[in-house]
């Protein structure tokens, strides 16, 4: 019975990480007990209902998929913290050889799941100390990895988000600066694309050729657009 009792936050867990959440989000450290209480609820009806009212529950088992020994991956969120260090050079490999075979999206999980391994293992050390500071130097090439893919995937605005954050930090990092830089020209945000190629240059002035090459790439679909414009704007006021 206690552990039917127990099962909507085993329940919740499965779920958020079938939705790709951390299973222990929203949750402390403290007894199972206490955790029922802490929740007024849960975020599903079923749940909330079953922790209201405990009932036997019978469970169906479905198989999906049988594995040959020794090829199952764990999950990030189920590994140990020493796994997680383990596991984080394979799964970078893993993402570096889907990118080299233009499986993006599938390189871009990769480089998450590698992240996640050492954000989490970031959280447990004290912000700043050279134990995170490690971390987040590790941290640093998958997230510009990640940036490269989310740049394919033209999720712009996201690459500036992360690009930002790197930079917050390490001013002078020039693949951050470059990334940016493009995310900032696709979606129009001229004068920050300008400032960012302007700043590859600064810190590394043999990236002339490759920031030269995006700067024409910008100018032409400012022309473009510029033409484009005229031509809408002539049909509207000749109307």
């Amino acid at each position: 019975p206690q552990h039917v009792v127990l099962y909507p936050l085993v329940s919740k867990s499965l779920r958020n990480i079938a939705a790709g959440k951390d299973p222990l989000e929203g949750q402390r450290h403290c007894c199972s007990i206490a955790q029922l209480h802490e929740h007024y609820s849960l975020g599903y009806p079923d749940l909330d209902e079953l922790q209201k009212n405990p009932q036997p529950l019978i469970f169906d088992i479905e198989v999906l998929k049988v594995e040959a020994p020794g090829s199952y991956q764990q999950d990030p969120w189920a590994m140990t913290d020493e796994e997680k260090l383990q596991a984080v050079p394979l799964i970078h490999k893993e993402g570096n050889e889907l990118y080299r075979q233009g499986k993006v999206q599938e390189a871009a999980t990769k480089y998450y799941d590698a992240i996640a391994c050492l954000k989490n293992l970031q959280m447990k050390e004290q912000l700043g100390s050279p134990d995170w500071i490690e971390l987040d130097q590790k941290i640093t090439p998958l997230l510009l990895n990640y940036c490269q893919c989310k740049l394919q995937c033209e999720e712009y605005y996201e690459v500036l988000d992360h690009c930002s954050s790197i930079l917050n930090k390490y001013e002078d990092n020039v693949k951050a600066y470059f990334k940016r830089g493009k995310a900032h020209a696709a979606v129009w945000n001229v004068a920050e694309a300008q400032a960012d190629f302007a700043k590859v240059l600064a810190l590394d002035p043999s990236l002339r050729p490759v920031v030269s090459k995006e700067l024409r790439s910008l100018e032409a679909r400012l022309r473009e657009k510029d033409a484009e414009d005229k031509i809408r704007f002539k049909g509207i006021f000749s109307q």
